[in-house]
């Protein structure tokens, strides 16, 4: 049987490590050609050699996903190497615990921290779809998925500019969609609390908490989030768009 993404050239970003990296591996896995991208070249350089130590196909491509031209030269790169670009999983993002502002309330957050929050996890997300969406334009089509949260669909308490910027990534995932459809699909999903480094400040502030109000007992793992994300750039997908995909163990139903 062929995979769910056979023939396809996939561009992941955030994917030195976490989510990112096991949407690069299942991805290969599933047939695809990676591009892989993340600010730290030694990560997104291991994601590569683990890709093809699995028999799969990968390049890592370094960048700064909240400089425009960074970003523009990285989609450059993908397509010269590969010939075109049929799926982006925009995953890369900053929590507010790995910028200093774990536990911090809305008027407690600093300023440069806010910012920062909005330009990985917003910022950088647009700055992503805008070269993704002119080479899929100019190819005829493509599929985007981009990384929301739970934050992104409520309010958590203490995620201020994290909950801002993925509540903005939904909106401009739904607003992108209509736009652009058919031709290209674009949906986000949206995880619940995964055991990656993103969540190591809030399991260590309040873990017990958590766990106890997730139906499935248990923190979601990257390969849960990356199946999710690997079926939306697919074509099994082919009528879902403006989505917003959780994957939460229940989380959000309780």
């Amino acid at each position: 049987m062929p995979g769910l993404l056979d023939g396809k050239v996939v561009l992941v970003t955030g994917a030195a490590g976490g989510i990112g990296r096991a949407t690069s591996l299942l991805a290969a896995k599933e047939g695809a050609r990676v591009a892989a991208t993340d600010v730290s070249e030694e990560g997104v350089a291991a994601t590569a050699d683990l890709v093809r130590a699995a028999g799969g196909v990968a390049i890592a491509l370094p960048a700064d996903l909240t400089v425009g031209a960074s970003v523009d030269a990285m989609v450059a790169a993908a397509v010269d190497h590969y010939g075109s670009l049929d799926g982006a999983f925009n995953n890369a993002g900053v929590s507010g615990g790995q910028i200093g502002q774990g536990g911090r309330s809305v008027a407690d957050w600093d300023e440069e921290a806010f910012d920062r929050a909005i330009a990985v996890n917003l910022k950088g997300v647009w700055l992503c779809m805008r070269a993704e969406l002119k080479q899929m334009v100019a190819q005829g089509g493509g599929v985007i998925v981009n990384t929301a949260s739970l934050a992104g669909l409520t309010g958590f308490k203490t995620t201020a500019g994290y909950a801002a910027a993925k509540h903005g990534v939904v909106g401009l995932t739904k607003t992108a969609a209509i736009e652009y459809a058919p031709t290209i699909r674009i949906n986000a999903v949206c995880p619940g609390y995964t055991d990656t480094d993103l969540m190591k400040d809030a399991k260590r502030r309040s873990g017990s908490t958590i766990m106890s109000r997730i139906p499935f007992g248990a923190l979601a793992q990257p390969d849960d989030i990356a199946e999710m994300a690997c079926w939306l750039l697919s074509d099994r997908a082919g009528y879902a768009t403006g989505g917003s995909f959780v994957v939460d163990g229940g989380y959000m139903a309780g």
